[in-house]
């Protein structure tokens, strides 16, 4: 997945020129994974380019900081401006947006030293994250022979630039292996989540998904889909799911910022229902790509517009954006 880098992006208060957001090789979140950060999509609508559910974004954003005892030096209000400004300044549409904060470089570089929080927003066009046309066809999955890690642990409800190396891993065995995407299962054996993708099963036209007990990130997609199929009368059950229910499902389809909502044609090689994608996962995708294409009204107020904001950036964004 090649990214086209843009010409500007947001670091420590300041619109900057892409190749300017440098830290330095001793940063502590280097060495012990102690960042946190956000993936956030904006889309081209009727209205104009608007972000999808970036408030609750920042919310989550601000809610792993704190589980990780992370300082922050800016506001949830600021680094929402930054997000807009650099979607705006670039040019984007259809954009991801990712900001992280992470600790800097500081007097020591033991696990438990205090060093500065560095926060940036950077954004760039981006399509479909797991490959061309997946999904409108599909992807072929497996279960990855890696599982996610047990309760008090690592906090699964923080998204954590350290808990990814279990993603990692996942993703680079399923591609080794040839498939599109990998599946975990929790530390009890039952059903999780995707490398970075939560986990819709179809059964008689009913969704049933995983909880957050089963080591998975609380996705925002995954609720707003929750909250779609609802007002459609699509009823959704949250249970513990065991790994065969793969191969019995109607349906499966994963979802997330950066997926979407991808169709699982295949788990280990066993095709998912007719091996197409299913009516229910069309009509979920209906639903949340109405959003942007105005066929779904936006009752929840999830669509932040971008040309709205552009009178309520911060101070130090309005002066940072004119020297950039």
């Amino acid at each position: 997945m090649a990214i086209q880098f843009p010409a500007h992006i947001w670091h420590n208060g300041k619109i900057k020129p892409w190749a300017e957001a440098t830290t330095h090789v001793m940063a502590h979140a280097l060495h012990y994974g102690s960042s946190i950060f956000e993936g956030i999509r904006s889309y081209p609508t009727p209205q104009g380019v608007a972000i999808f559910r970036l408030a609750d974004h920042m919310k989550r954003f601000f809610n792993s900081a704190k589980i990780y005892d992370i300082p922050m030096p800016y506001d949830a209000a600021t680094i929402a401006a930054a997000c807009r400004e650099v979607v705006r300044i670039n040019g984007l549409k259809r954009a991801y947006i990712r900001p992280i904060a992470f600790r800097g470089l500081g007097q020591s570089l033991s696990l438990s030293a205090e060093s500065p929080t560095d926060v940036a927003v950077g954004a760039w066009e981006l399509g479909s994250y797991l490959g061309t046309g997946v999904v409108e066809k599909g992807i072929d999955a497996c279960v990855s022979t890696w599982q996610r890690f047990a309760p008090n642990t690592i906090p699964a409800g923080a998204k954590a630039g350290g808990n990814y190396l279990s993603g990692q891993l996942m993703a680079r065995e399923a591609r080794r292996l040839g498939f599109g995407e990998g599946i975990a299962l929790d530390s009890h054996g039952l059903l999780s989540e995707g490398a970075g993708e939560n986990l819709f099963l179809v059964f008689e036209g009913a969704l049933h998904t995983t909880p957050v007990s089963a080591a998975i990130l609380d996705g925002i997609t995954r609720d707003a889909l929750m909250k779609l199929a609802g007002d459609a009368g699509i009823k959704i059950m949250e249970r513990n799911l065991p790994r065969e229910y793969l191969y019995l499902a109607d349906e499966v389809f994963m979802c997330g910022t950066a997926a979407e909502i991808t169709p699982i044609r295949s788990v280990d090689g066993k095709p998912v229902g007719t091996g197409q994608p299913g009516p229910v996962t069309r009509r979920m995708q209906q639903l949340f790509f109405g959003l942007f294409e105005g066929k779904t009204a936006d009752k929840y107020g999830w669509l932040d517009y971008v040309d709205q904001s552009a009178g309520m950036q911060t101070p130090a964004l309005k002066s940072s954006a004119r020297a950039g």
